[in-house]
Parts: structure tokens; C-alpha cells; sequence
């Protein structure tokens, strides 16, 4: 039932979210894509979904998970093994610039899909022809096998952070290694790059891959004081990372995400033990003689725990705003018209 909107998770938004999800919503971690974009089968999630995700796909898709808002957001590829990077990142162009053309009140961003072997100077030309206001590197085309333990710069090499310094761009970073953020290496890592390339903006994925909140939890003191660090919420199910992102760095570092299409599909996300696990309807069993216990998408799943988190931080209606909205406009103010 991934891609399907039901009753039940209509009564959770009508019930829980509809008063706590501002008018205004900034995404900052969505991907658009083409099938065609793949080399051979696409992933099994987007091979679910409609054969084109554009940018009105996309505003239609949100609008299930949170009707009656006003959307845009930072876009980019979907990164797998088998993506055409050219294809993917000339549909991305094209959707961004359409929608800047049919003069949005809010229309969206993009990012450059990229891979280590791409060379300073076709990042530097392919940004400024095509209009990305940043970078979108990812593990699995990182040097490092296997890539999930790719140390950062394996995929986001120096010679991507020089020319993000040099452009002001933006960089969506999933990290990777078992303990995420909690890793001494990426630790290392950020703070340099951070140091090293102050006019970059790196934005840490997944709460900085908190799914296993302990990790960001551990970790996060380690990025204190850097003001070139952003986190985004996106398909995160726990509130323990955005809690402690609010906590030590403060909320104001802290982007809505939904991370489209993935939250479209039913499950969640665990930590358990020193790791973490997506629960779905593929690989769990909903046998309880307590209750008719049934997922619901991932993206309401991670609108209810940012609530939580909001709560439990005593965040205000201004400060709630500034996730869901002005956090992003404010990184991106001489882009994104408001």
C-alpha cells in the first residue's frame, strides 16, 4: 500500500497534525525523477510510483501527507547506482526553471546530483548554466566499498567542498559508518570542511542520519559553534535527534524534510542496539491481540515525531514556523523569493 493515502492516515493528520503543521512549508530534502533516468530497473520504491516525478507530481503527492499548504522546497535527484547523472540533473534543471517561469510566489531549488569522479570545473559549469544552488553528493558512488562504511570524503571530496566554498552553494549530506554522527572520523570531517570551507552550507540528512537517535545524540556536540551546518527531519521516526539538534545547535539549524518519495511508503524507523531498522509491511509481522495495529507513511510518521520533539522542547508557535519554513527562506534568501 505504499502511495496510497487511506482513511486511517487521513484521521491521523485530521487529528494530530492539522493544527501544528504551519500554512508555509519549506521542504528541504526531496528528490525528483524520471524511470528512464535509470540504467536497467529502477529502484523498487520509485518503480511503485508514477512513471515521472515532476514538480507537479510532487505538489500533488505533499498535498496528501499535508493538504491545503503552501509548498516549495530544495529538490534534487534520486541517487542510485544505476542513475543516468545527466539525464537526472537536465530534468531536474528543466522542473525548477519551469516552475520559476510560471512565477511561483515560492518556486523551488535544486541541487546538482554528483559523483567523486566529476572534476571542479564541469561541477562549477553545470551549476552556473543550469541554476542548482548546490551539491547532492551520496554514498553508494562513493570509492570506498562497501559504502556504508564510506569514510565522508570518498564521496564528497575536497576538490567538491573548494568549489561549494567558492560558489556559496549548499551540500545535502547523508553520512554514513555504523555510528553516524557518533563516528570519530565524521566527526573530524565536518568540523574541517566546516572550518576549511566557511561559504559552504552543509546540511547534515536524516537529522544527521539520527535513525538511531543515539548516534546524533552522542555526536552532536562535536558540531557546536559551526554556523555553516544545517540538519534536515527528513523520513527520521524518532524524536530523540531532532531533540537534541534543537538542544545543543538550536532550532534554528533545524529543516523540515519529507524526503519524497520515501515518504510514501509505509513504515518506520527503529534504532535497536547499535543500529537501526525499517519496519514495513514486507518485513514485519502485525499479529497483536491488543489492538488492529497498521503502519501509516513514513511522512506523517516523521510530522508526528517533529511534533514531539517540538513539544518536548518547548518550542512556540514562531520557533515551529522557522523548521517547517523560515529556516529554510533564511539559508536561502537570495535565491528563494518570499
Amino acid at each position: 500500500m505504499d502511495w496510497q493515502l487511506l482513511d486511517r492516515d487521513r484521521e491521523i493528520w485530521n487529528r494530530e497534525l492539522a493544527t501544528f503543521v504551519p500554512p508555509k512549508v519549506f521542504d528541504s530534502h526531496l528528490h525528483l525523477y524520471e524511470l528512464s533516468h535509470f540504467n536497467g530497473p529502477p529502484p523498487g520504491l520509485v518503480a511503485k510510483g508514477p512513471a515521472s516525478a515532476g514538480w507537479a507530481e510532487f505538489q500533488k503527492r505533499i498535498a496528501e501527507i499535508m493538504p491545503d499548504r503552501e509548498v516549495t522546497g530544495l529538490a534534487f535527484g534520486y541517487p542510485q547506482t544505476t542513475v543516468n547523472f545527466e539525464a537526472a540533473n537536465s530534468f531536474l534543471a528543466s522542473e525548477c526553471q519551469h516552475a520559476l517561469g510560471a512565477g511561483l510566489p515560492t518556486p523551488p531549488l535544486c541541487q546538482m546530483l554528483i559523483h567523486p569522479s566529476m572534476n571542479a570545473d564541469f561541477i562549477r559549469e553545470t551549476v552556473q548554466r543550469d541554476g542548482f544552488v548546490g551539491l547532492k553528493p551520496y554514498h553508494l558512488f562513493a570509492t570506498e566499498k562497501p559504502t556504508f562504511n564510506a569514510h565522508i570524503p570518498s564521496f564528497l571530496t575536497d576538490e567538491h567542498m573548494r568549489v561549494a566554498h567558492e560558489l556559496g552553494l549548499s551540500i545535502t549530506l547523508h553520512i554514513v559508518r555504523s555510528q553516524a554522527l557518533a563516528d570519530p572520523s565524521n566527526q573530524e570531517v565536518l568540523r574541517r570542511y566546516a572550518t576549511q570551507y566557511p561559504n559552504a552550507r552543509m546540511i547534515l540528512a536524516h537529522a544527521a542520519r539520527g535513525f538511531n537517535p543515539h548516534h546524533t545524540v552522542v555526536g552532536i556536540e562535536s558540531l557546536r559553534g559551526l554556523r555553516n551546518v544545517w540538519f534536515d527531519t527528513s523520513a527520521v521516526t524518532d524524536c530523540g535527534a531532532y531533540e537534541a539538534i534543537i538542544k545543543v545547535i538550536g532550532h534554528d539549524r533545524l529543516m523540515y524534510g519529507s524526503d519524497f518519495p520515501v515518504s510514501h511508503i509505509r513504515g518506520r524507523c527503529v534504532g535497536l542496539g547499535d543500529n537501526f531498522l525499517w519496519l514495513t509491511p514486507d518485513n514485519t509481522k502485525l499479529d497483536a491481540a491488543y489492538a488492529d495495529v497498521q503502519f501509516t507513511l513514513v511522512g506523517i510518521e516523521s510530522l508526528r515525531t517533529l511534533k514531539v520533539a517540538a513539544i518536548a522542547c518547548g518550542l512556540n508557535d514562531k520557533q515551529v514556523e522557522d523548521v517547517f519554513f523560515n529556516n529554510g527562506a533564511e539559508l536561502f534568501a537570495e535565491r528563494l523569493r518570499v
